[in-house]
């Protein structure tokens, strides 16, 4: 339900029309639906010390600050009592975050189950599915999802499960199973972000395993001989894939994202507005998206708001480097890896967003197990002499 809640409301034209309102009534509803499932499974209200959930708890301080001033509208709030609830849900589930790879699979499946319906999409209404003012991109057909989302979605899966399989932890038929119609929907996406966002992370988290696994050995050479032998023999399809038609002006300032910015951060602000933002909104400026999770926050809760998202950043890496090598460590690496690579031209570090799931996953993987935490020490009385013995000695 949270990932259900974090696949938006706004993106390409589905086959049969969905009213925003409705779509926005599903997903928000689905929110409120997990918050109530958590806190009947948690009644006791047992949660786990978690500095991720800590940190996006202090979140919504400038979160709330800025928004009750309305210059965003009611929205603003509208958005905050969604990050709250999406908090407070982490805070309920946290209870059952112990180091496993239970949840690695729940996300697995559940976002392949959202890539199955990109796919029936694509079957049914494959001129729909890939449309021209998406210059022929695959979007989401049933469910109204960016080509950037698909890409993501798929990338993270990918990642996930290439990891378990060098842990042995699934079979390779499961394995190809989800890992190639993922990387075919990859592909039809041309999202260059969750590309390199996850050859990168795959990169970093294989390469934790190196010094213990030889399994991850040898599929790190593997990959490095097919990687350069398919850059020197694909060169030139690679780089047509890569650039999606541009021209090399286009792709230096980042389709046009790079003006955004600099407008963005030319603008005048008040120091309030420089320390707690404008409020949340829908991550854009003058009308156009900013796609920069940074510059997002930046705009919407302030200076604190982007030390905040730092600090969640810099606690999760430098706990997944303080663990001791293990597929968990690895899989928390590939998300920290990825969803760092992809702030820089997506959003949602600031906001209820799948990376958020992504980032709560790897702490979900970080923590340690409850058994293994140091309990109190509980001195027992000595045990009383009988009388008998007493009289003997």
């Amino acid at each position: 339900m949270l990932i259900l809640n974090t696949l938006g409301s706004a993106g390409a034209k589905t086959v049969v029309p969905l009213p925003r309102s409705l779509i926005q009534m599903v997903t928000m509803g689905a929110l409120v639906a997990a918050f109530a499932l958590a806190l009947a499974c948690n009644l006791r209200l047992r949660v786990r010390p978690s500095a991720f959930v800590f940190l996006l708890t202090l979140l919504l301080v400038p979160s709330m600050i800025s928004s009750v001033q309305l210059e965003s509208g009611f929205g603003a709030l509208f958005r905050c009592t969604r990050l709250a609830l999406f908090v407070g849900t982490l805070w309920l589930l946290s209870r059952w975050w112990d180091g496993g790879l239970a949840f690695v699979r729940y996300h697995v499946r559940w976002y392949f189950a959202v890539l199955v319906l990109v796919a029936a999409g694509l079957v049914v209404a494959p001129g729909t599915a890939m449309p021209e003012y998406y210059g022929g991109r695959l979007v989401g057909a049933l469910w109204p999802l960016t080509p950037p989302q698909i890409g993501q979605y798929a990338a993270v899966i990918i990642g996930l499960t290439v990891l378990l399989l060098l842990g042995r932890r699934v079979t390779g038929s499961g394995a190809a199973v989800v890992i190639v119609p993922a990387m075919v929907l990859l592909a039809m996406t041309h999202t260059r972000t969750a590309t390199v966002g996850l050859l990168t992370g795959l990169v970093v988290a294989i390469g934790s395993l190196v010094l213990t696994s030889p399994a991850a050995r040898r599929f790190f050479t593997r990959a490095v001989v097919c990687a350069v032998v398919a850059a020197v023999a694909f060169s030139s399809a690679l780089q047509a894939w890569f650039l999606r038609g541009q021209s090399q002006e286009n792709f230096s300032n980042l389709t046009g994202r790079a003006k955004v910015w600099d407008a963005l951060l030319a603008a005048p602000r008040t120091a309030g507005e420089k320390a707690f933002g404008t409020g949340l909104g829908d991550k854009s400026f003058d009308g156009l998206p900013i796609d920069n999770s940074w510059l997002a926050v930046y705009d919407e809760q302030g200076l604190l708001g982007v030390v905040l998202v730092a600090a969640i950043i810099a606690v999760l890496g430098g706990v997944a480097l303080l663990r001791p090598p293990s597929l968990s460590r690895a899989c928390a690496i590939f998300l920290i890896s990825y969803c760092a690579i992809s702030s820089y031209t997506e959003v949602g570090l600031g906001d209820a967003s799948a990376y958020l799931l992504h980032l709560a996953l790897a702490a979900a993987l970080l923590a340690v197990p409850a058994a293994d935490a140091p309990g109190p020490t509980v001195q027992t009385p000595p045990r009383p002499i009988p009388r008998r013995a007493r009289r003997m000695t």
